[in-house]
């Protein structure tokens, strides 16, 4: 009796043990869904091994296998990369759909893109034979990581090149979107679209975010709200994400700085990087000099954080 005494303790300890550990992941996975959004609306989950668009709705229409996606689209027409990287994942959609909707009939598969009231017919596959799908490709897709170097890497082994421009804008004045100011290269540009990421409205967290995972980075959950750590090949990142508002003061203030520092010891990762599209006190020059494992990419430092990323 006492033996099956103990043996029931275990047990409850194992089972209080793992309800712990589910309730933390399960906290960590709702806080990540919270950071990763477009607007008000929940962001696209992001595929580490094949970042994909969003679905967003499969119709059978007479001869056409209608498939839509949640891709902020450019004015004026489309890259033709980004039609091309759109027919090969509305072709997988429809073998997966086929199982559960008849193609017999269908003569081409036609993807649709856009968001909110500004989806548009984008681009057409016509098939061989009525609902005979081509074999679903390797490619084209939505990861960079294989072209054998990491810019992130680089970045780190710099040493910072000069103290940051001080913010010149009054408290009062208001800050531009980070869109229009910045050059972002054409594969970048289609690779943050196909994610959700609007290059013309997006934060610097996004862009930031979405450019990581193009290039490999799996994005796990932080403890506090505006973190998550970027790992890849063994190499982890803290990263901490600081959010401008309108009306905000367009300098990044003390007290954010020492919280990243703080957030990044206590996360115990090999480097760690704060984003902002504030302006970056004279401060973070020291910071970076003192502790060569972190970095700062606000927004004199955005465009260099783009370039360095560059596949053009």
């Amino acid at each position: 009796m006492e033996g099956l005494g103990f043996v029931g303790v275990i047990l409850l300890v194992v089972a209080i043990f793992l309800a712990i550990v589910g309730s933390v992941l399960n906290r960590r996975t709702k806080a990540l869904k919270e950071q990763l959004r477009v607007g008000g609306d929940p962001a696209p989950e992001l595929d580490v091994e094949h970042p994909r668009p969003r679905l967003m709705a499969f119709h059978v229409q007479g001869e056409e296998a209608q498939v839509t996606f949640d891709v902020p689209l450019p004015e004026g027409d489309p890259d033709p990369v980004l039609v091309e990287l759109l027919l090969d994942e509305a072709v997988k959609v429809v073998h997966v759909k086929q199982h559960t909707l008849p193609i017999t009939d269908v003569t081409r598969v036609v993807v649709f893109a856009g968001r909110g009231d500004q989806v548009r017919r984008v681009g057409e596959l016509p098939l061989a034979e009525p609902g005979a799908l081509p074999p679903v490709s390797a490619g084209p897709t939505l990861r960079f990581s294989s072209f054998g170097f990491d810019p992130l890497v680089q970045q780190f082994e710099e040493e910072p090149a000069s103290p940051p421009e001080l913010a010149s804008k009054p408290s009062d004045d208001t800050l531009g979107s980070i869109g229009e100011e910045l050059r972002i290269p054409k594969a970048l540009d289609i690779g943050l679209r196909a994610q959700g990421v609007d290059p013309t409205t997006m934060t610097a967290a996004e862009m930031v975010r979405g450019i990581l995972v193009l290039f490999g980075y799996s994005i796990a959950a932080g403890v506090n709200a505006g973190t998550y750590t970027a790992s890849k090949e063994g190499t982890t990142t803290f990263v901490r994400e600081d959010v401008y508002r309108p009306g905000d003061y367009p300098e990044l203030d003390e007290q954010t700085i020492r919280s990243f520092m703080v957030g990044f010891v206590n996360a115990k990762t090999d480097r760690g990087l704060l984003v902002s599209a504030k302006f970056a006190p004279f401060s973070i020059y020291a910071q970076e000099q003192r502790e060569p494992r972190v970095r700062f990419v606000t927004r004199e430092r955005l465009q260099k954080f783009i370039d360095a990323f560059s596949l053009d």
